[in-house]
C-alpha cells in the first residue's frame, strides 16, 4: 500500500502573508463562509458600527473571500462577533457588498454556535435552546433542539415584515410591463410572478432568471424610492424574487431570489419567504399560525408561518417564523499573498 503523497507535508507561509480561517456551510444549497480567525477586533457598540468599520477599512477581505479565486460570483459570508445587546452580532457579505438580513445564514449559524459550544445556554422546559442575533435589520430570535450534540428543528423569528407597495407596474427593457409587489422581510424585495414573463423556476433557466431579475431590480429602483421606517441604511431594493407553482404537490410554491449583483440564492431565501409571508397575510391568504412550505430552485425547502402580528412604523407587519436545515462543507485556511496579482479577487460569470 502506497503512502499518501502529502501525509507528512506541512507548509508555513511567509510571515508577511495574511491568513484567514473560515468554516463553510450551506443551507438548502446556499453557501455560507463564516470567518473564524484572522480578523482584527471590530470597533463599535453595535452591529451597524461594526459593519461600517469593516466596509470602510476591511472591504478588501470581503473581496478576497467572496470573489475568485477563493470564492465565486454566488459566494456568501458572515462575520460573527459577541454582542452587547444579544448573544451575537452578525453581518453578512456577498459579491456586491453587505446584506441587511439573511435567513439562510441565521439557520446555519444557529447550528454552528450550538454544536461548537459557542452558545452554552441551558434549554427551556421544551428542550429548546434559544439564541439571539443582532443583525443590521434588528433582533432575530433563533431556536433549535440538540439531539446527541446535533442541532435539529432549527427556526428563527424574524424582524417585523411588511408589504411596502402592492400591485405596482413598471416598464422593463426587454420584458415589457411587469407587475410586482414590494415587501420587506429584513430586506426589500420586488416580488414577481415568473409565468407571465415566460420564466420557469428551474436550474437550467438560471441565466434568464439572472438577466430578468437584474432588469426588474434596476427598473424598480429607477421608478420608486424605498424608505425603511427607522433606519436609512436599510432603505434599498435588495433583490427580485420570482414566484411560481411548486414542483411537489405537498408544497405551497417555489421561488427564486436574484439578489446583490445577480446572485442566485440556492435556498428559498429566509428573508424572502418572510417578505412573502407578509404579502400572503395581507392578501388574506395566510392566517396567523398557518405554515407554508416553499421550494428553492434546487427543490430545497424552508417553512414559514406568521407567528405574530404588530405595527411597525406606519406598516401593518407580521413576525415570520422560518425553519430550515444546514450542513457543513469544510474548513479553510486562506493565504493572502501580497505579490499575487489575482489574489485580491476578481469575478467572472
Amino acid at each position: 500500500m502506497s503512502t499518501p503523497l502529502f501525509s507528512d507535508w506541512h507548509h508555513e507561509p511567509p510571515a508577511h502573508w495574511q491568513q484567514l480561517q473560515t468554516l463553510d456551510m450551506h443551507t438548502g444549497g446556499e453557501p455560507l463562509r463564516v470567518i473564524t480567525a484572522g480578523l482584527p477586533e471590530l470597533p463599535g457598540a453595535g452591529v451597524l458600527d461594526k459593519r461600517r468599520y469593516f466596509s470602510h477599512e476591511l472591504d478588501h477581505l470581503r473581496r478576497a473571500l467572496m470573489w475568485e479565486p477563493r470564492g465565486h460570483a454566488d459566494m456568501y459570508g458572515a462575520v460573527l462577533t459577541r454582542s452587547q445587546s444579544a448573544d451575537f452580532d452578525v453581518f453578512f457579505l456577498h459579491n456586491e457588498g453587505y446584506s441587511t438580513m439573511c435567513g439562510h445564514a441565521i439557520i446555519a449559524l444557529t447550528k454552528l454556535v450550538l454544536e461548537t459550544g459557542l452558545h452554552r445556554g441551558a434549554p427551556d422546559a421544551q428542550g429548546l435552546h434559544h439564541i439571539s442575533f443582532q443583525v443590521p435589520a434588528g433582533r432575530v430570535e433563533a431556536s433549535a433542539r440538540l439531539v446527541d450534540g446535533l442541532a435539529q428543528q432549527i427556526r428563527f423569528v424574524n424582524v417585523p415584515s411588511f408589504v411596502y407597495l402592492a400591485g405596482q407596474r413598471v416598464e422593463v427593457e426587454g420584458l415589457g410591463v411587469v407587475r410586482f409587489d414590494i415587501a420587506y422581510g429584513g430586506a426589500f424585495y420586488a416580488l414577481v410572478e415568473a409565468a407571465p414573463l415566460g420564466l420557469q423556476l428551474l436550474p437550467e433557466q438560471q441565466s434568464r432568471l439572472i438577466d430578468a431579475g437584474r432588469r426588474i431590480k434596476q427598473a424598480v429602483m429607477a421608478a420608486l424610492p424605498i424608505q425603511h421606517p427607522f433606519e436609512p441604511e436599510l432603505g434599498f431594493l435588495y433583490g427580485t424574487i420570482f414566484t411560481g407553482p411548486a414542483q411537489h404537490p405537498a408544497h405551497h410554491s417555489r421561488n427564486v431570489c436574484i439578489f446583490a449583483d445577480g446572485e442566485v440564492d440556492r435556498s428559498p431565501t429566509g428573508s424572502g419567504v418572510s417578505a412573502r409571508a407578509a404579502l400572503h397575510h395581507a392578501r388574506g391568504e395566510l392566517a396567523l399560525g398557518e405554515t407554508l412550505c416553499i421550494e428553492s430552485i434546487l427543490g430545497s425547502l424552508m417553512t414559514v408561518r406568521v407567528a405574530a402580528t404588530e405595527t411597525f412604523g406606519p406598516h401593518a407587519a407580521v413576525r415570520p417564523e422560518v425553519g430550515g436545515s444546514a450542513h457543513y462543507t469544510g474548513r479553510h485556511r486562506f493565504y493572502l499573498d501580497p505579490d499575487d496579482p489575482q489574489g485580491a479577487g476578481f469575478l467572472l460569470r
